[in-house]
């Protein structure tokens, strides 16, 4: 027999005794988060959209806080109340390099939502040409303030203000970026701008990328001279901190590939959702195939998850009519920014390769998991709404006055590097079947004559004068010049190269397709550096740097429109920075008149 326990005043002691042992659980719970780690800001502030009386002055933090703000001006006496949100997509999984986990799944067995905020504030009542002091602060939800250093700004710079600009890509948290980064600071010394062609990090969705990768040279550190990257050559070791740049200087960077996520999960690895975007057109298929079982009350949202975004890049930064294809003028400076990107793909052909002339063996019969080559993900081919903007870009007052017309995008037009294969364009798909209908090869081709670079986006800069096309993806140095006088600088040897083809070293193409082995497939001939060009094994000079243990920038001076590009050998840690090439992107106008700076004459090569 069982006696229950019907006694009130039993009850209530039992009641009082769960109270008490549970209390301080409660208390607990209400109490505002604890705090385990020194107060501190996740980035340094960086500036972005610059006017003619104001600035964006942007950072972030791990914590929602209560108020986050921007003193500047004489005395810090102003104040500017930032907007806070939080970054909808930034995640770490077993590949993350970050906190404890120095090797694969220590920490993360999956993809982990990191909760993230970003504050931005508006810089006002600015006066032009003129440089003052500010710093951010963030108010912890428990009260503690957390303050930055001091750094400076300005609003975007007048007419005929000289201007040193660095024009770089292809950070990626490579090896020598963060030496590269510093060597740009004890170089030039104080940037005004920064034009950054693509590819800021390698997986724009995982967080420590962006802000502390354990490695040490994640891309807001190595920018802002926070960096701790360990450098070992020769068995020497050196400690590279980066630069710091951005904090007093705007950035302005082009959308690379390494800038979009493909087919998102939280399930699968983000290397694998990185690498596995479709085209948005196969998508919207497949949403009409499934569009009765589908739960999504959004149709765009769903296209985009299951396709590809640009959704990180896009929340971390200010760019001018938010958009990934953009124009804004600095200074005597019209720049336009465009997204000329596709999915980067391996050319090898073997049978378990999905790659960017074949599907896997193993997929043929399974289109869900194809590829579609390297697919292109905005279009810029003629009459799409990109290069409909660019057309009206390109003839407006705006670009037409300016003194300097910059165009930058990602993908190359010319280069010796292996990415500018294959051409430019929409993959072909051919299907082969046996007699039976069975899909048996899923290859793609890419007809030269349809490279939408080109054929369509290269008149329409020549026709509007314009006079420099920056661009990355390669991982080289290397600049041509074409006969109606646009040059084109490819400055992305910073942090490793993935080499260079010329003479007897040929890229990976299949056979009896057209598609350039050596060279520019485009059709120019390299300039050979005017000043100090490393030499080749024959001791000849070289048309261009590819190297893993040289880096290399190159910076713009308005004032000259000259822009320079320098080296530093990583083997030689003490060794000095080499200036090993020159060259005017346009005459200096000076009171209506032309002045043009006597330099060496560019050199152009042919090889066999």
């Amino acid at each position: 027999m069982v006696n229950r326990l019907t006694s009130r005043p039993l009850l209530i002691a039992g009641l009082l005794v769960v109270f008490i042992a549970l209390a301080p659980i409660v208390v607990l719970f209400a109490q505002p988060p604890t705090y385990l780690t020194p107060a501190q800001l996740l980035t340094d502030p960086f500036l972005q959209l610059p006017t003619d009386t104001s600035v964006r002055v942007v950072w972030f933090t791990e914590f929602a806080g209560t108020r986050h703000s921007v003193a500047y001006g004489k005395g810090l006496r102003r104040v500017a109340i930032a907007n806070t949100t939080k970054l909808s997509r930034t995640r770490e999984d077993q590949k993350s390099r970050v906190g404890e986990q120095t090797a694969d799944a220590q920490v993360y067995q999956k993809p982990t939502p990191r909760d993230i905020w970003r504050h931005e504030a508006e810089v006002t009542g600015l006066i032009p040409g003129e440089r003052v002091p500010y710093q951010v602060t963030s108010v912890r939800n428990d009260g503690q303030l957390v303050k930055s250093n001091p750094f400076t700004l300005a609003a975007a710079p007048p007419p005929h203000t000289p201007l040193k600009i660095l024009l770089t890509s292809d950070h990626q948290l490579m090896p020598m970026t963060a030496a590269n980064l510093q060597k740009v600071a004890e170089t030039v010394g104080n940037l005004d701008a920064i034009f950054l062609a693509g590819d800021l990090v390698n997986i724009p969705d995982r967080a420590s990328e962006w802000f502390d990768d354990n490695r040490g040279g994640a891309f807001f550190p190595a920018l802002q001279g926070q960096a701790n990257y360990q450098l070992e050559k020769n068995n020497i070791t050196t400690r590279y901190t980066g630069g710091e740049l951005i904090q007093h200087a705007p950035l302005f960077p082009a959308t690379g590939n390494h800038e979009v996520m493909g087919r998102f999960s939280m399930d699968r690895g983000l290397n694998d959702q990185f690498n596995d975007p479709i085209p948005r057109q196969v998508a919207a298929d497949i949403y009409q195939q499934k569009s009765a079982q589908s739960n999504s009350n959004n149709p765009l949202i769903w296209l985009k998850e299951h396709s590809f975004n640009t959704d990180t890049y896009n929340e971390i930064f200010t760019l001018p009519g938010n958009e990934n294809y953009y124009a804004i003028t600095f200074g005597d400076i019209r720049l336009i920014s465009l997204y000329i990107t596709n999915i980067w793909r391996t050319p090898s052909l073997k049978p378990n390769t999905k790659g960017r002339y074949r599907e896997r063996e193993a997929d043929l019969n399974n289109p869900t998991a194809w590829g579609y080559g390297q697919h292109i993900f905005e279009p810029i081919k003629r009459g799409s709404p990109q290069y409909n903007w660019l057309k009206a870009e390109l003839n407006s007052p705006e670009f037409q006055q300016a003194n300097y017309k910059i165009v930058m995008f990602h993908h190359p037009p010319h280069s010796l590097g292996d990415n500018i294969v294959p051409p430019y364009t929409d993959p072909v798909q051919i299907i082969e079947r046996d007699r039976n209908g069975t899909i048996t090869a899923v290859d793609y081709d890419y007809p030269p004559q349809a490279d939408y670079i080109l054929r369509d986006v290269i008149p329409l800069l020549e026709t509007a004068g314009a006079q420099l096309v920056l661009y990355g993806h390669s991982h080289l140095w290397n600049r041509f010049v074409n006969p109606q006088g646009i040059h084109f600088l490819e400055s992305s040897n910073v942090g490793n190269t993935y080499g260079a083809y010329l003479g007897k070293k040929q890229r990976q193409v299949p056979e009896g397709k057209d598609y350039a082995a050596t060279g520019d497939p485009n059709g120019l001939e390299p300039i050979l550096p005017t000043i100090a060009p490393l030499r080749g094994e024959d001791n000849q000079p070289l048309p261009y740097i590819s190297s893993n243990d040289i880096t290399v920038f190159s910076i713009l001076d308005t004032s000259t429109g000259i822009v320079s590009s320098y080296r530093f050998d990583t083997r030689e840690p003490d060794s000095d920075i080499i200036k090993f090439d020159e060259f005017q992107i346009a005459p200096v106008r000076s009171q209506g008149f032309s002045l043009t700076k006597s330099i060496i004459p560019s050199l152009s090569l042919k090889y066999p």
